[in-house]
């Protein structure tokens, strides 16, 4: 999963926010000279518009090294006010887009061009579309990217800590942490009083777990210390007493500023707990289907119903189990259910739920990316320059946090990162080379790393700059899974190649339990006894649609895969097929069908 990236999808740009956003009219391009070409005037607005939509969102700024000298440090030292407000002004910002894009003639436009534009066009109306929903589909405190978790990611991640200047930019963020915290509670509160949207009582009550683990530890042992103190030790040219003073003042704000906030979330949760109820999907909504297939569509850039998902799914989940049945009688486990022989499979394979085990569990991880790296140049011709390194959670976030991989800024102050929680139902060996497969190479780091430094494309294609598109960035990375197996990387690993394939039953199972929470009445105890995890089953709950994108995206890129060999015969190559897709960037399944039909037809 990309970390929100990470993330993560076309939904993220409606909580990103800032202070003071641009008009509607601020965001036309000024009248260009009467010599520039259509095609010089569309790159100058791609180029402006793309400024103007990060500038204000510094998270975003910094997450992507967008800017540079004083006006990227100036952008460091802020964070991303979380406000309702804002994420109204952004589609607001979005629609202006849309406007003046529309103003461009693009049968005078480049190939590349047009193409950026039918992205773009797509990107901003789909945030657009989201305006009357903004309630459903997000809420500011919850286990997985609400304010409480966000806010720390954003500096324990994401902020880069190379300089002292870099350090000093840290603090300030630190010091504007519990202020953002309060306007995520202040959301929270208002949709209340608005009679509007209260999250299930169980992700209230997850949330509300996760909250006091964060403020258990001393403020000298909490990780937005810690990580200014172990970075910073790294720096050279660090006068010692500065670097003492600067990690006392974040002690101090996580005490004074920061705990008080997370306490005044749990005050506010609390509350809301009393008035939650226990039904988890949007069917509980008046306009429940609509939010859902628009949410679908979005997620898979398709326009499949629910219910075509939902039989997709029990489809492959029959498929996938009779390939693990056989698979499991060679182990010599022949009895139970699927479900039960993989936990028998998890028990024998478990590591010891102790420091010692959740340290080999990190080196193998570790091992396995470097092993990957190695086996992929005998199928990509193209391979990211950027290190992606492998690390896990703080462990505050390993009860509700799945893997995650965040793309690297292209300034280069830091490298990919990939991370993992030491949960013990994490604690097993036989599905982390799947895992590390999806999450970096050659899935997530290298689709989004090298879209990162494809300088062919428009600048707001290489950093995502209005979202991603789930559909094909999680159907890459579980067809990079899918290719890992195909090639042989698991010959003589049994127990690896059931990893494997459990990481697809997995996502088929979700095609069907996120339909049938959201469509189908089902409870959070159904989608438990189908065999999805507790915490899987919040995750759909605050993501709805999200997990359908996986299987689709990867179903789709086989498809075309496919579609291409047979087309092209003994002129397919498969590293040609892979510069195909990942040379397209984030775009949606149809804009990439395109894009192979033009690559059949060229060959």
């Amino acid at each position: 999963m990309q970390k929100r990236l990470l993330v993560i999808c076309c939904l993220a740009v409606l909580t990103q926010s800032c202070s003071e956003p641009p008009s509607a009219t601020e965001v036309i391009a000024p009248v260009a000279a009467p010599e520039m070409s259509q095609q010089m005037l569309l790159d100058k607005f791609f180029a402006s518009f793309t400024d103007r939509w990060v500038e204000v969102n510094p998270d975003q700024a910094i997450a992507t090294g967008y800017f540079s000298g004083d006006k990227q440090n100036d952008l460091a030292q802020q964070l991303t006010p979380r406000t309702r407000e804002y994420a109204l002004q952004r589609i607001a910002l979005a629609r202006a887009g849309l406007t003046e894009l529309g103003q461009f003639d693009l049968t005078q436009a480049t190939q590349l061009q047009r193409r950026a534009a039918q992205l773009m066009q797509w990107q901003l109306s789909t945030t657009v579309s989201f305006e009357p929903y903004l309630d459903f589909i997000d809420f500011p405190l919850q286990q997985m990217d609400g304010a409480n978790v966000d806010l720390i990611d954003a500096l324990t991640i994401v902020q880069p800590l190379q300089t002292v200047q870099d350090a000093q930019n840290y603090v300030a963020r630190l010091q504007q942490v519990d202020d953002r915290m309060r306007e995520a509670i202040a959301d929270a509160q208002q949709r209340v009083e608005q009679g509007s949207v209260v999250p299930p009582v169980f992700i209230i009550q997850s949330t509300i777990a996760q909250i006091q683990n964060f403020l258990q530890s001393a403020p000298e042992a909490n990780p937005l210390v810690t990580t200014l103190a172990d970075k910073s030790a790294e720096i050279g040219e660090f006068d010692g007493d500065y670097r003492a003073s600067l990690v006392q003042q974040a002690q101090q704000i996580v005490q004074n500023e920061i705990y008080p906030a997370w306490q005044d979330a749990l005050v506010e949760l609390t509350r809301q707990q009393g008035l939650a109820g226990q039904r988890p999907g949007l069917s509980r909504f008046k306009d429940g289907a609509q939010i859902y297939q628009q949410l679908l569509r979005a997620y898979t850039s398709t326009d499949y119903t629910p219910e075509q998902i939902h039989q997709m799914g029990l489809q492959e989940v029959a498929r996938i189990e009779a390939e693990m049945d056989a698979l499991f009688k060679q182990l010599g486990l022949t009895e139970g259910s699927i479900l039960e022989r993989t936990e028998q499979l998890t028990a024998r394979t478990a590591y010891s739920n102790d420091d010692a085990g959740r340290a080999q569990m990190t080196q193998d991880i570790q091992a396995y990316v470097a092993d990957a790296q190695i086996r992929s140049a005998a199928l990509f011709d193209q391979m990211p320059k950027a290190p992606v390194v492998a690390q896990p959670y703080p462990a505050f976030q390993w009860e509700t946090a799945a893997a995650g991989y965040t793309v690297p800024p292209q300034d280069g102050s830091r490298p990919a990162i990939f991370q993992f929680p030491l949960r013990q139902n994490e604690l097993m060996s036989y599905d982390k080379r799947s895992l590390v497969y999806h999450e970096t190479v050659p899935g997530h780091h290298f689709q989004l790393a090298l879209l990162n430094e494809n300088k062919a494309l428009p600048r707001f294609m290489q950093v995502r700059a209005f979202g991603g598109i789930s559909a094909i960035t999680e159907g890459w990375a579980l067809y990079a899974e899918r290719l890992a197996a195909e090639s042989g990387w698991y010959e003589g690993d049994i127990e690896g190649q059931l990893g494997y394939l459990d990481s697809m039953l997995f996502r088929a199972r979700r095609l069907v339990v996120d339909t049938g929470l959201h469509t189908k009445g089902w409870t959070r105890q159904q989608a438990i006894d189908y065999g999805i995890a507790p915490s899987e089953v919040d995750r759909y709950v605050v993501w709805p649609g999200q997990a359908c994108s996986y299987m689709v995206g990867q179903l789709k890129i086989v498809e075309l895969r496919e579609k291409a060999r047979t087309a092209l015969g003994e002129r397919f190559a498969l590293q040609e097929f892979h510069n195909v897709v990942l040379g397209a960037g984030v775009v949606p399944l149809t804009m990439l069908e395109a894009l192979v039909d033009e690559y059949i037809a060229s060959k």
